[in-house]
């Protein structure tokens, strides 16, 4: 089977449609934060739902759903805190019923291997796994982790990571990369041959820019770092 891993969507429809329209894949787990930054958290939680995808709950369909803090880092809280009031008055209670209802893990077993899905790792969604994080810092974050591969995202970085007892799967970002590169990240895993890849779709950002230009707070950082990537 080709999974295809996705995480971080944050309300980016345009990007999740290019992915959706131009990977190959069998199924799709998605590894959290569905909500903030992008103008269309209700059409990305809308896909979720309909199509029954596997998914846990991240910092910011957290924060949104159960209304507190997203815990985020300094640099980008301030456009979390910004937007939030526009993400509820734009999703349903429906929508707001199903970020609170997500999982904080969720555990899988296909073609027998076993992954596990977290936001940020195993202990908290608002642990960063960085792909340059130091090897003794990973066998704690993963310490007790007997699955073949954890899934992870959180960090908006695309990385594979050899821990002592699992493989890390980071897929990246789709709706809000910081990597430097804008395209929408994501990443196939073949549970067959057991290789996985990092692939970069291209998506309409102007219309997602337009959409943020028109109704959103602080449009003009949040739509830079969607053009630069970071």
């Amino acid at each position: 089977m080709k999974l295809l891993l996705i995480s971080d969507l944050h309300g980016n429809i345009e990007a999740l449609n290019a992915v959706l329209g131009n990977v190959k894949y069998d199924r799709a787990v998605c590894m959290g934060d569905l909500v903030d930054y992008g103008p269309d958290p209700g059409a990305v939680v809308d896909w979720v739902r309909k199509n029954d995808v596997p998914v846990i709950r991240g910092n910011h369909d957290n924060a949104v759903g159960f209304m507190v803090d997203c815990g985020c880092g300094y640099k980008y809280k301030h456009l979390s805190v910004a937007t939030r009031e526009y993400t509820w008055k734009v999703l349903s209670e429906a929508d707001m019923e199903f970020l609170r209802g997500m999982p904080l893990d969720r555990d899988l077993e296909i073609d027998g291997l076993k992954l596990k899905m977290v936001h940020g790792s195993p202990q908290s969604f608002f642990d960063y796994l960085y792909p340059d994080i130091a090897p003794e810092k990973l066998a704690e974050y993963t310490a007790g982790i007997s699955s073949d591969y954890l899934l992870t995202g959180h960090t908006h970085f695309p990385a594979v990571l050899k821990a002592p007892t699992t493989t890390v799967l980071n897929p990246g970002s789709v709706g809000q990369p910081r990597d430097k590169d804008w395209r929408a990240s994501c990443m196939v895993l073949d549970t067959i041959a057991r290789t996985q890849e990092v692939i970069r779709i291209e998506y309409d950002l102007d219309t997602t820019c337009r959409k943020i230009e028109r109704s959103m707070p602080l449009a003009d950082e949040l739509t830079a770092i969607l053009r630069r990537g970071y």
